[in-house]
């Protein structure tokens, strides 16, 4: 193998260095007569067999260098595996004490829900259907159809509304000419006319259960709930790996960081979504901003600093679409990443206020909302690791243990014990708990081009619109029900698998060092970083070109057909 950095010639001095320690003792008892079959010890160096792993007594200044700075990335990933590790604990440590409603209502509050969507053609008249089943006294119950829409959904979205309302239900459809702000300039627009004391939202590739504000809204009977949110389930989970990967991610965080936090007393955020809003907090804490593009988790953190609690209700599920295409998902991530940096941005100050507020909670706040400069650090880390292989091989395998274990039960196995936690917590088997784990922290470190450059985009000031993730309806649920090549809306495609590929060609590099050296203890962790980074580039040129070749096909086949 090719050997840019010299380290082959490190090792092969080590190598030497191992041959001359064992030729010594040899040539001293032939000189006295001894028989070589009579040696104890090792074999002839060279021979079959030969010990080629002896450590090397020194490392060099570079050699220094890197595993110190090596040492240094693991050390602060690990910090964030630690907090998974809270996370897990503080679960278990609060996992009876479920929410209950502080009493009932004596007069049935008005309850107005807002669908903020916005080129949703595939999904539009299933989720106006959806939420017009839901049970709530008629003359107390208001729908907004906030539509910013560009394209047929439109008409879709509009006829619908015409024909619930011909039907007696009290809902409008409001289409606005402009994005400006985004989904929440969409939801502040619309709160502007809405009756309701309390507002639920529904994004459109969500099917709310008939008796969902039966169940939630209980909980507003204490003062002081802003916020009741449900659990997402997932419509798709089986659609393919991808699509299952991303229900054990997001069960991890529905389950396990939701469940932890709001039990423990600890922040957690609204999600967008399946949660219902008290008005007066909203208004409050100073309304739909749009100066994230996370505005969920932004007015999340301002009303619980202003005091008002949230519920988490684990138990009430509303299944979603999850995206089945890579670049889909991949946006999706990159939104949410980025919002969060720059929520954590603009709130920090106000955490540093809030004198009043116990130091745990604002400890975990910051965990929580910093929890993507994570990924900030695995390109480095992915950069290093191949590097520090070689490093590390060179100075014997006990070495490599007794630093590698620690660090990956403290950086990776909580990653493992976080994810099969929230599927056994939902009854999943063993087997079913376990069977995507590789998948789950593969995708989870492909994932950290797109993800840090998220956060780099946040830090720097760096200003893009909101990119919303692409529902495509029944394609997405079954394989045979259209395919989702020819659907419409897309992930957009960049520079980034180019990245990616370039970090799983590296890390083959890596591979291939070890297994030509016989050096297998830390193979299964850089095999890891090369399926991952594989994994998310290959899919990513894959849809890529296949959008291209569908949309040469459609605009070839009326000239063919001419």
């Amino acid at each position: 193998l090719p050997d840019p950095l010299g380290f082959r010639v490190q090792t092969e001095k080590c190598n030497l260095h191992a041959t001359l320690r064992e030729l010594t003792p040899r040539a001293e008892s032939l000189s006295s007569g001894a028989s070589t079959a009579s040696l104890p010890g090792k074999p002839w160096p060279g021979r079959r067999g030969a010990s080629r792993r002896s450590a090397c007594p020194t490392m060099s200044p570079l050699e220094i260098s890197v595993f110190i700075a090596y040492a240094s990335l693991l050390a602060c990933l690990s910090i964030y595996g630690v907090h998974r590790y809270v996370m897990a604990f503080l679960y278990y440590r609060h996992k009876f004490k479920l929410p209950t409603p502080a009493g009932r209502f004596e007069e049935t509050p008005r309850v107005t829900i807002q669908l903020p969507i916005f080129n949703e053609m595939y999904v539009t008249e299933r989720l106006i259907d959806a939420v017009a089943k839901i049970e709530w006294p008629r003359d107390r119950f208001e729908i907004q159809v906030l539509d910013d829409s560009t394209d047929e959904t439109t008409g879709i979205a509009r006829a619908c509304v015409e024909r619930h309302a011909a039907a007696g239900l009290d809902i409008v459809y409001i289409h606005r000419t402009n994005r400006k702000g985004f989904k929440a300039g969409a939801l502040e627009h619309g709160l502007r006319t809405a009756k309701g004391e309390f507002v639920a939202v529904f994004d459109a590739d969500f099917i709310p259960q008939a008796d969902y504000l039966q169940k939630a809204m209980p909980h507003f009977t204490a003062p002081d709930v802003a916020v009741v949110q449900a659990r997402w389930g997932h419509l798709n989970r089986d659609y393919s790996i991808l699509s299952n990967v991303e229900a054990v991610m997001l069960d991890g965080h529905f389950v396990i960081e939701h469940g932890a936090r709001s039990r423990s007393g600890r922040f957690f955020n609204f999600n967008g979504t399946a949660g219902i809003w008290r008005r007066k907090a909203i208004e409050e804490s100073g309304g739909w901003q749009h100066d994230t593009i996370t505005e969920d988790l932004d007015l999340s953190y301002r009303a619980q600093l202003r005091g008002w609690r949230f519920v988490y209700l684990k138990e009430l599920v509303v299944p979603a679409e999850l995206p089945v295409e890579m670049n889909a998902f991949k946006a999706q991530q990159h939104r949410w990443a980025k919002g969060s940096i720059q929520v954590a941005l603009k709130i920090f100050p106000l955490l540093k206020e809030a004198k009043s507020l116990p130091k745990h909670i604002r400890h975990e706040a910051w965990l929580h909302l910093t929890a993507n400069l994570a990924y900030l650090l695995m390109i480095p880390l992915s950069i290093m690791l191949p590097v520090t292989v070689v490093v590390r091989v060179s100075h014997g395998a006990l070495e490599v243990l007794f630093f590698d274990l620690p660090m990956f039960a403290l950086a990776s196995f909580s990653v493992a014990l976080f994810y099969v936690a929230s599927q056994v917590e939902q009854g999943r088997g063993t087997w079913r708990s376990v069977k995507y784990l590789p998948a789950v922290m593969a995708l989870g470190i492909g994932l950290s081009v797109n993800q840090a450059r998220a956060v780099v985009e946040a830090l720097m000031g760096y200003e893009t619109g909101f990119v919303r993730t692409p529902k495509l309806g029944d394609a997405a649920q079954k394989k045979g029900a259209g395919s989702v090549a020819r659907k419409r809306y897309k992930g957009l495609v960049n520079f980034q698998p180019v990245v990616e590929l370039g970090l799983a060609a590296y890390m083959t590099y890596g591979v291939m060092f070890l297994i030509d050296r016989k050096e297998y203890w830390s193979l299964p962790f850089l095999i890891l970083f090369q399926a991952g980074f594989a994994w998310v580039g290959l899919t990513s040129v894959y849809e890529g070109l296949r959008g291209t070749v569908v949309r040469w096909a459609k605009t070839l086949a009326p000239a063919a057909a001419e």
